[in-house]
């Protein structure tokens, strides 16, 4: 069963890259807020220059999963990835907002959701679509989706096609012709995972509203999981009709001539053109930089999703 309750207001930076943690970076700027605990009671709403935003939460298997609601005009839900949370995506979000009627959320385990007792691609995509279950929309939402975020909402539209407008997928449901994790992969991909560890209790320390709760080993399995995921999405897409816009980082890996990151970029891209020739309505947007996109240009992302979703009912910058 799936209830809805109180609310927050967050902001932040952090994240990985094909799902796989480094660390973004990012100054948030003047207007960042950040919230540590949630008030008790209904659904809470705030000020925030001419939009009302407006907070709450939505329990379900056993786990509490904080939404954030505000913006204009078309409505448009954006769901975070892996070891990202809606403080992460703060600044992609006041763009949006700007046009847009925009939802975002926290993923069990991360920001201000708490622990789950299980975390797997299923357990995910079960706390998508309890959110949207409880959203009241004037229509449609145009679904975004970063990283797993991406994924999340590929395997949700493909199931659920009538409640969607369109797809923006931004680094992420990307059909691999081989698994992004070699077996050569896995002993730097435990050692980036318990780093990883290291560095969550000290964000935890300082900031609940972007703290992750996953252990170096929920997110080693995850990783391996998203490689199965990913490796049979193409029939996913086959599902679904409506207009589906890619935005896509060059060098998800880094820029590095050594080491993993070549086959892994390599491997990036040939998923994509593997997608676009089974699939060729699919626009695709690739911008110069890694997996931190949503951190670093924020601007871009924000415009390439207008122009795939221009709002009907508001101004476009």
């Amino acid at each position: 069963m799936t209830t809805r309750t109180n609310a927050i207001e967050v902001a932040g930076p952090h994240q990985s890259y094909g799902d796989h943690e480094v660390d973004a970076g990012v100054d948030q700027g003047p207007h960042r807020q950040t919230i540590t605990d949630m008030p008790a009671g209904g659904e809470q709403r705030t000020e925030r220059g001419d939009t009302t935003m407006r907070h709450f939460t939505v329990h379900h298997d056993g786990v509490t999963i904080p939404v954030s609601r505000g913006g204009r005009g078309r409505p448009l839900v954006l769901c975070p990835g892996l070891n990202s949370t809606q403080a992460d995506l703060h600044e992609l979000t006041t763009l949006l907002r700007r046009d847009h009627d925009v939802v975002t959320f926290d993923l069990r385990g991360h920001g201000l959701a708490p622990a789950a007792d299980r975390y797997s691609f299923d357990a995910f995509l079960s706390d998508l679509i309890a959110v949207l279950a409880e959203l009241d929309l004037p229509s449609a939402p145009v679904l975004v989706g970063y990283s797993l975020g991406a994924d999340l909402a590929v395997h949700y539209a493909s199931e659920c096609p009538d409640t969607v407008a369109g797809l923006v997928l931004i680094d992420g449901a990307n059909p691999l012709p081989e698994p992004f994790i070699a077996e050569a992969d896995l002993a730097v991909f435990r050692s980036m995972a318990d780093g990883s560890a290291t560095r969550q209790e000290a964000e935890r320390a300082k900031d609940a509203a972007r703290q992750v709760l996953l252990t170096a080993r929920d997110v080693l399995d995850l990783n391996l999981e998203i490689d199965v995921v990913r490796s049979a999405i193409l029939a996913r897409y086959r599902k679904i009709d409506h207009p589906i816009s890619m935005i896509m980082s060059t060098s998800i890996a880094g820029d590095s001539a050594e080491g993993r990151a070549p086959r892994h970029n390599r491997l990036w891209r040939a998923g994509i053109e593997r997608l676009v020739r089974e699939r060729p309505h699919i626009s695709t947007s690739w911008l110069d930089t890694d997996h931190r996109l949503v951190f670093t240009h924020a601007p871009e992302v924000a415009e390439i999703i207008r122009s795939a979703h221009r709002p009907s009912d508001g101004p476009a910058l």
